[in-house]
């Protein structure tokens, strides 16, 4: 069934009689020529991409919950490709060109809005180191502007520009960024996977993994045996967990990352803005509510909740920003399970298993990088040959001391 303002037209003229679920629920075959572990943005994005565009056709993806139940569902929705490295720029900004045509492309409306980021300059230094990466992202061919305090001030009149500790002192913006809404992604990558007759498997976890002589033969599940000529995991924030039943230790620690919305509001925010002296960043949803986060809990976790310490900086530093905010009343909070690499940047890759794949690490990056990471690894699993955009998200990476240090932190995912 296509979606189309006719057939929208219609269904509600005819009481709405015709809509159909928008995927099967099938039973799990004997055997696939690949298997996607993960039924996130990630794998959803790979098992459509790997069907529609590579042209396999015995595909499953096994999902332990429901579509969306984790991190794809519990994120900030933004979308930008405003990266510096040449490791990540590329990957990000072919990310973007593939949002730019996502809803054509899948036949959904995952309300992608280009509203743009702002990222807020409060020092000399940081203007820069801003002008640099802004060079950086125009040479890869994403799009940068640098704006100074009058043309910020346009933009967001707002905002505490004379704030003694932190002046506002200019902006770096990409118009081409914004927001998406995260379930209608999901649904759309679902949808479209489903059409191109990928089996998406629900309430099915993968127990283990079936391995003779150095290859991959399938995998254990809570639902049986399932066989597989490849496995490609992706699994976010349980990437520790799932791989260690494969016998490897990845070079990733998982985080709680919360994020917050507020009530209702008229129209405020004009796009993306992030405060450039502390971690905090802030949109605002289609339904009016400010939706906001800023760092990760720095204990290791795999609870899909957050603390009161970040509640607290996160608030601290919307406060400082745009004091305004204080007056707003917060409606909900959530948690999603952030798989924190030792350099902040993601590892698509082979494993030392035969027939054995691996996507994660995706620190922050995650929904962001949704499209490009689906392609790129589908493009992977297809071919056996890295994308030319992911050439650099190398597994081995870090023995061999080519990281993408994105942040220049070194080995400290907590800090990432």
């Amino acid at each position: 069934m296509r979606f189309s303002g006719f057939r929208v037209f219609k269904e509600a003229v005819t009481g709405h009689k015709g809509w159909k679920p928008l995927w099967r629920n099938p039973e799990p075959k004997p055997a696939y020529d690949i298997v996607i572990v993960g039924g996130g943005g990630h794998g959803l994005a790979t098992a459509y991409y790997l069907a529609k565009v590579f042209g396999q056709a015995r595909v499953a993806l096994l999902e332990r919950g429901w579509l969306g139940s984790g991190n794809v569902g519990r994120n900030t929705t933004i979308i930008r490709s405003n990266y510096l490295l040449p490791g990540n720029q590329p990957f990000y900004e072919f990310s973007m060109t593939l949002w730019e045509g996502l809803e054509q492309d899948f036949n959904l409306n995952a309300m992608v809005s280009q509203r743009g980021i702002l990222n807020l300059i409060h020092t000399d230094a940081q203007r820069d180191a801003y002008r640099r990466r802004g060079n950086a992202m125009i040479l890869s061919g994403a799009d940068a502007v640098l704006l100074n305090r009058d043309q910020v001030w346009a933009m967001a009149p707002f905002l505490n520009f004379d704030n003694a500790r932190f002046p506002i002192k200019g902006g770096l913006l990409q118009p081409r960024a914004g927001t998406a809404r995260h379930d209608g992604v999901a649904w759309g990558f679902a949808r479209g996977a489903d059409l191109a007759g990928v089996d998406i498997i629900q309430n099915c976890e993968v127990t283990g993994f079936r391995i003779e002589e150095g290859r991959v033969k399938g995998v254990e599940t809570s639902r049986g045996y399932i066989g597989a000529g490849k496995v490609g995991v992706a699994v976010a924030g349980s990437s520790s967990r799932v791989m260690s039943k494969a016998g490897m230790r990845l070079p990733i620690e998982s985080h709680g990352l919360q994020a917050f919305v507020t009530e209702g509001l008229k129209p405020t925010i004009p796009g993306v803005i992030t405060f450039g002296a502390g971690h905090f960043y802030v949109s605002q949803s289609d339904k009016g509510g400010l939706v906001f986060g800023g760092d990760i809990e720095t204990y290791k976790s795999y609870a899909q909740r957050g603390g009161l310490p970040v509640l607290e900086d996160v608030v601290e530093g919307g406060m400082a920003l745009m004091p305004m905010i204080g007056r707003a009343r917060l409606l909900r909070a959530w948690g999603g399970v952030a798989d924190m690499s030792m350099d902040g940047s993601p590892i698509i890759d082979r494993t030392p298993v035969d027939g054995l794949y691996f996507n994660g690490g995706w620190s922050y990056g995650g929904f962001k990088a949704t499209p490009a990471s689906g392609y790129c690894f589908a493009h992977l699993l297809a071919t056996d040959t890295p994308h030319e955009t992911a050439k650099a998200m190398r597994l081995d990476r870090f023995e061999r001391g080519y990281v993408i240090d994105e942040k220049g932190v070194g080995a400290s995912p907590n800090l990432h």
